[in-house]
């Protein structure tokens, strides 16, 4: 039998709100256990919350980076349940009014393809702590530094098909999120994480399959591993003639595989009721107008216009604009090399090819270089000007990551001015052919291929240092 996945993910972003949602305690990562919560985060009788109106807008500037509705009334609820890193025995959440409405987003696969993924809804809620199973001996610790971390909680339409279309969805998310700046989409530290609802149903069937929940997957691997393991486990249950159980349940890296959590909760579960203490959040026109106003070039936009404008190929800008610091960081070095009379291609090939090498292997990103926009601008000017050769460059680039000047001061001192005098390339030209004449003789014999091996004679006299398009045109004519 045939069989077709059905996939709804919920992505949970960390907002980037220097304070908690409902408190004035702070949101740093990586502080000492139980240092960033307060008598509201710890659920204190007589405490109230109040509303941190950054988490508001920051929701609704996402909602409009999705042409999605923006509810002009959204109400909170407490979600109620008992586990030992939620003091309060609820969790503060929206369910039936949530303030972002349906909206959509194009993501585009592997193949170029492209599909229209919808957006259900997007709720605003808090961060519950941590439970910690290994810092004590036979032990939990419960750690509330993240209770009350201000979550904007994505849920997408039952779209996706494959572990591939989850993982491109759940990467355009996150590039959206960074772009408008409501989030550092850290995975490593919690900050964008997804539960996938995964099920399986013959092909042509409408019904939706019975389906299980995969919390807490924190990374793209991840959730492409954990969803085709899912799959085929459900897959091998109904061809054996078993039936899929509703249920969550957590992937294990370690295994690599699926185990149950708990049963599947639904809604009534939880008894949903709105807080008392916390007035519906209303929000009009003008807001509204002012939040869409401010948000940037939006990432399709931007790759829509980079192929316009500069003439890239889709394939290519889609890397420059991966992220919005990358995007920026080419169109500085772009502008400034067009400027000078070069081309735009060359600051693209730099900043996927050499820089991009440079940042990984220094494990920071491009908001870090060493090198500047400007700086990389600079030195490919005097690749476009024949000041140096490519390959000189990349030694000259090298200096530059490490401290020792910019590009001009680096050929100055270094010595390292591409070589362009006819006169002297035809003395070195000469000398070349004079000590290699089997090759000489190949050539003209018409194996042209030997050409390669006379320029690289000529670089390797003039240390990497001639034109390499002068000692071409010259030993033509020699020849």
């Amino acid at each position: 039998m045939q069989w077709e996945t059905v996939i709804g993910l919920e992505i949970h972003t960390q907002l980037a709100t220097s304070s908690k949602i409902f408190s004035g305690a702070p949101t740093m990562y990586g502080a000492e256990p139980n240092t960033q919560a307060c008598l509201v985060d710890l659920g204190y009788p007589g405490v109230l919350p109040v509303l941190n109106i950054e988490a508001v807008r920051m929701a609704v500037r996402f909602g409009l980076a999705i042409d999605a509705g923006i509810a002009p009334r959204s109400v909170f609820a407490r979600k109620n349940y008992f586990y030992p890193d939620l003091p309060k025995g609820y969790q503060i959440s929206q369910y039936e009014l949530p303030i972002v409405g349906f909206g959509q987003l194009e993501i585009t696969l592997e193949d170029d393809s492209k599909k229209t993924i919808g957006v259900t809804r997007a709720h605003l809620e808090e961060d519950a702590g941590k439970s910690v199973h290994d810092a004590f001996d036979g032990e939990s610790g419960i750690d509330l530094n993240r209770a009350g971390t201000p979550l904007l909680e994505i849920v997408s339409e039952p779209d996706l098909r494959s572990a591939e279309e989850a993982v491109a969805y759940m990467r355009k998310i996150h590039q959206i999120v960074r772009y408008i700046g409501i989030s550092d989409g850290n995975m490593q530290e919690g900050s964008f994480r997804c539960d996938a609802n995964i099920s399986v149903r013959p092909l042509g069937q409408k019904e939706l399959g019975i389906r299980a929940e995969l919390k807490n997957l924190n990374s793209f691997r991840f959730v492409e591993r954990a969803i085709n393991i899912e799959v085929e486990r459900q897959i091998d249950i109904l061809e054996d003639g078993g039936e899929v159980v509703q249920e969550t349940r957590l992937y294990d890296s370690d295994h690599d595989r699926t185990r149950a959590m708990r049963s599947k909760e639904e809604a009534n579960d939880y008894r949903y009721f709105p807080d008392p203490d916390l007035l519906p959040v209303e929000i009009d026109s003008a807001t509204i107008d002012t939040l869409r106003s401010e948000l940037p070039e939006l990432p399709d936009a931007k790759q829509q216009r980079f192929v316009a404008e500069y003439g890239l190929k889709a394939a290519d800008v889609r890397v420059l604009v991966a992220s919005r610091s990358q995007a920026d960081y080419f169109e500085v070095a772009a502008r400034l090399l067009r400027e000078a009379g070069g081309e735009v291609k060359m600051a693209a090939n730099w900043v996927m090819g050499e820089l991009s090498g440079a940042l990984n292997r220094a494990g920071i990103g491009i908001e870090e270089s060493p090198v500047t926009a400007q700086q990389l601008a600079a030195l490919l000017v005097r690749i476009a000007d024949h000041t140096i050769s490519g390959k000189i460059a990349k030694e000259v680039f090298e200096a530059m990551w490490q401290g020792a000047g910019t590009a001009d001061e680096i050929i100055t001192s270094q010595g390292l001015k591409q070589i362009s005098d006819s006169g002297e390339l035809d003395k070195i030209i000469a000398q070349v052919i004079a000590d290699c004449p089997e090759q000489v003789r190949q050539y003209r014999d018409g194996k042209t291929k030997v050409l390669g091996f006379l320029v690289g004679q000529v670089m390797k006299a003039t240390q990497g240092k001639a034109n390499p398009g002068q000692v071409n045109e010259i030993l033509r004519s020699k020849l």
